[in-house]
């Protein structure tokens, strides 16, 4: 199986899906758990739990980004041992 992606993305994915899991996850939280700073002003959604859904959701595909993206490395590891000559 050949890889779709270049090796530079697939890893530059990599490390964005992490960050992205970790800051979104946070902000999901926080948001579930009506945070004063986040929910607490006038401009703020009153609705933090329906707020948090979304982030989740989010989450949820940077996570199936994650596992692509990382896939698509792997197929680049495996391809560059047997001795492939990359352009």
């Amino acid at each position: 199986m050949k890889p779709i992606v270049g090796a530079m993305q697939a890893w530059s994915c990599v490390v964005i899906s992490i960050f992205a899991i970790i800051i979104l996850s946070v902000l999901g939280f926080l948001f579930k758990n009506n945070h004063p700073e986040l929910v607490g002003g006038d401009e703020d959604p009153e609705n933090g739990p329906e707020v948090a859904a979304t982030v989740f959701t989010a989450v949820i595909i940077y996570a199936g980004f994650l596992i692509f993206c990382g896939l698509q490395g792997l197929l680049h590891l495996r391809e560059n041992r047997r001795g492939a000559i990359a352009l």
